[in-house]
């Protein structure tokens, strides 16, 4: 989950709402719907229902509320208007948890964040219930898609006409065109589904890749020749229209299908002769240089930005929690493209690295109670590797703290009866034995 926005002290108004993504694959477009408007829970602002992130902006920032797991919600307007009824008939103190940032500030300065979340019973409870509507709703428009006999719609690639069920259309692009969406019992929405997708050919846009062409001609070599005559299976858009994303609540279709598999391979004689581990990169605190080790990374954060963060662990005696803290403090800085010595803005990236190098602002960190906060637990990004490679300094030893350590001897306190126990006595025996016949 996200963080709260910026230091109340700096006067910000920027806010994360959810965790970011370091940049892996090709992603998703949200798709924009009409829907009906949805109130800010202790106000008169009304956002539409596709505006979700500006309401939740909107009450981070004017009433200092933070929902968690806004996307585990299942219908994100019952939600919000059962927690406005809730919250007008009794404190949001007796609902949500309360993060104070800044406590090592002046009062003035500091500020209280309510987080809602479910751990809440009943918080858990409406989500469960909101969920099992929606897979109501969900199965009984799958069943009556089964069943139904008027669907007609036109192929996407041989713009050949289908009528009857749904079915028939599915495996004539599966068969005819090698291109395989899944099972029709496994797909909902489809009307909506195949609309979707007409509409990025139409725009002349890759299924898979994304990438826009200038030609319909060109679009369909490139998905011939690459192969891509498929979705993308990391796309979000395309979630709503599998059966699989509704089964289980707080569960992607990932999740789900990763557990199905582990089932299977329980049956299964274990194996691992043929296992191939693939290295977790962690990215860089300033740029975008990937390393599939902290070693590597510490040495091109070193050379390149002149940050060197063991000595900076080492100096300040960081603990775990701390190095988590600075780490989340530095990514939301420069997120934010702001020099976190001087506070100076700056348009791009790359125009705030260059001043952090020039004036050695990249070196030096500012005050502890700056960064040493309890809002940069919460990770700005949300696949940061580097933050699962950090240890405690008490587990670093160095070369000169290994020399003193001390070595506990035998004890002695009863020297003469290990004088005439030891080992020794017979060795020195046998030896002078052998002495006396030469």
């Amino acid at each position: 989950m996200a963080a709260s926005g910026g230091a109340p002290a700096r006067g910000d108004t920027e806010c994360i709402l959810e965790p970011l993504s370091l940049p892996e694959s090709p992603g998703g477009v949200a798709a924009v719907e009409s829907s009906p408007d949805v109130p800010c829970i202790f106000c008169k602002e009304c956002y539409l229902l596709a505006e979700q992130n500006q309401l939740l902006k909107h009450m981070i920032i004017e009433h200092k509320l933070v929902i968690a797991d806004v996307k585990l919600v299942a219908d994100f307007r019952r939600y919000i208007l059962y927690w406005k009824k809730r919250f007008a008939e009794q404190p949001i103190t007796d609902f949500c948890s309360v993060i104070r940032t800044n406590s090592e500030a002046p009062l003035e300065e500091q500020d209280n964040y309510f987080l809602l979340c479910d751990v809440l019973p009943e918080d858990r409870l409406l989500r469960e219930q909101l969920q099992q509507k929606r897979l109501r709703e969900i199965l009984e428009q799958q069943q009556r898609e089964r069943y139904d006999i008027s669907f007609h719609s036109m192929c996407m690639f041989c713009d050949q006409e289908f009528t009857g069920n749904r079915s028939v259309l599915l495996n004539h692009m599966a068969r005819e065109h090698s291109f395989n969406i899944g099972l029709p019992d496994n797909i909902v929405n489809c009307y909506e589904f195949l609309a979707v997708l007409q509409e990025k050919l139409n725009n002349l846009q890759c299924l898979y890749c994304e990438k826009v062409f200038r030609d319909k001609n060109t679009l369909k070599d490139h998905m011939r020749k690459k192969q891509h005559r498929r979705i993308n299976a990391k796309n979000k858009e395309y979630d709503k229209f599998y059966i699989i994303n509704y089964l289980e609540f707080g569960k992607s279709w990932e999740e789900v299908q990763s557990e199905d598999d582990r089932e299977l391979l329980d049956n299964l004689e274990e194996d691992w002769s043929d296992w191939e581990e693939h290295p977790v990169c962690a990215v860089c605190l300033f740029c975008e240089q990937q390393a599939d080790t902290t070693e590597k990374l510490y040495l091109h954060m070193q050379k390149s930005h002149g940050f060197d963060f063991p000595k900076i662990k080492s100096e300040h005696g960081l603990n775990f929690y701390q190095q988590v803290k600075l780490v989340n403090f530095i990514r939301r800085e420069i997120h934010h493209c702001r020099c976190y010595n001087c506070q100076e803005k700056f348009q791009s990236k790359g125009g705030l690295i260059s001043h952090m190098e020039e004036t050695k602002h990249i070196i030096f960190l500012p005050a502890r109670s700056t960064w040493d906060q309890p809002q940069y637990y919460f990770p700005t990004y949300e696949n940061d590797t580097l933050l699962c490679t950090l240890s405690d300094s008490e587990d670093l030893i160095t070369e000169d703290q290994s020399e003193d350590i001390p070595v506990v001897s035998e004890d002695i306190s009863n020297l003469k009866a290990l004088k005439q126990s030891s080992v020794l006595n017979q060795l020195l025996y046998e030896e002078n034995k052998s002495q006396e016949k030469l």
